[in-house]
């Protein structure tokens, strides 16, 4: 909203309030609020897509996120999860389906522990990223393996990897849904337990870096 007066532009004070409560009014699948959803690392805060300014109905945008480097930080963290879901063949594209699980994974989220499923979601991305990696140095002749702190977009895209190729896992050839098994890694790994899959390769991973050093 903007007043134009004889000695220039004015912009209304009301404006930016509007807009925010308007942001704050926008729940995940008409549920889920992002209002009261923290990031406990402060390292990955710009890194996880939470805000209310970047909350989403649906996690289907649309966005073309790939076009610029670093641009898919900006994708919200459920929009990202969707995504990584969709990988194997029979599940390439099908992203209402993806977004289907997501959305029943997060009921399953809320009634077992009785919390945001965004909040749990977001403790899960977390915990699940490793924090020390290792790299390869040298040429072809002599090569070894050094040890590397990992970036903080790369944990997230590493935790958000993880999470949905050991719910892919879970899910196969058993009586559990896909919906089941992606909420029990989801709770496992925002809990840093054992059972997840998620975290079982990120401690896999670190192992071997410590090694390196």
């Amino acid at each position: 909203i903007i007043h134009t007066f004889c000695t220039g532009v004015v912009e209304c004070p009301f404006a930016k309030s509007a807009s925010a409560m308007a942001a704050s009014d926008v729940k995940l699948f008409g549920k889920w609020t992002y209002d009261d959803v923290e990031v406990s690392d402060i390292a990955l805060d710009d890194w996880i897509a939470v805000k209310p300014e970047q909350a989403v109905y649906v996690p289907h945008t649309g966005g073309r996120y790939q076009v610029k480097k670093f641009h898919k930080a900006t994708c919200p963290i459920t929009e990202r999860l969707v995504c990584a879901l969709q990988f194997k063949g029979q599940n390439t594209g099908k992203k209402n389906n993806a977004v289907r699980i997501v959305q029943q994974a997060f009921e399953i989220i809320h009634l077992l522990t009785d919390e945001n499923p965004l909040q749990v979601l977001v403790n899960a991305v977390v915990n699940g990223g490793p924090r020390e990696d290792s790299t390869r140095i040298g040429s072809a002749g002599v090569v070894r393996r050094q040890a590397v702190d990992v970036s903080p977009f790369r944990r997230v895209n590493q935790a958000v990897y993880l999470m949905a190729n050991g719910a892919r896992a879970a899910s196969f050839r058993t009586i559990k849904s896909a919906a089941e098994c992606l909420a029990d890694e989801v709770i496992n790994c925002s809990k840093g337990t054992i059972n997840s899959s998620a975290i079982k390769k990120k401690d896999e991973i670190e192992r071997v870096a410590k090694a390196n050093r």
